[in-house]
């Protein structure tokens, strides 16, 4: 059984991968851009070359926090949400005389 403070790292671990997942989209939106306007500029340049692996780079950490994100939230489904209280009646306490 997890304990609750096992769910809240959970939580936090979730909310802050789609942040970053947020962060490198923007970083491959940002690269693919510059990347296209360098190779259409001087084909074949260093700056085109340093660009392309930048993308590479940004491309990998973006796949690598959506693979995280994905294990992280299937391993959370097979939890459950909460406990129910037990069916068995408890037994009434009498004081003793």
């Amino acid at each position: 059984m997890a304990s609750k403070t096992d769910r809240v790292k959970s939580l936090r671990a979730v909310r802050q991968l789609r942040r970053v997942r947020t962060f490198y989209a923007g970083g491959v939106l940002l690269w693919a851009v510059l990347t296209a306007w360098t190779a259409w500029q001087s084909p074949g340049s260093r700056q085109m070359w340093v660009s392309a692996l930048l993308l590479a780079v940004f491309s990998g950490l973006l796949l690598a926090a959506s693979l995280w994100l994905q294990r992280l939230q299937a391993t959370s489904e097979r939890r459950p949400a909460h406990h129910a209280a037990p069916r068995k009646a408890t037994a009434t306490r009498h004081a003793h005389a």
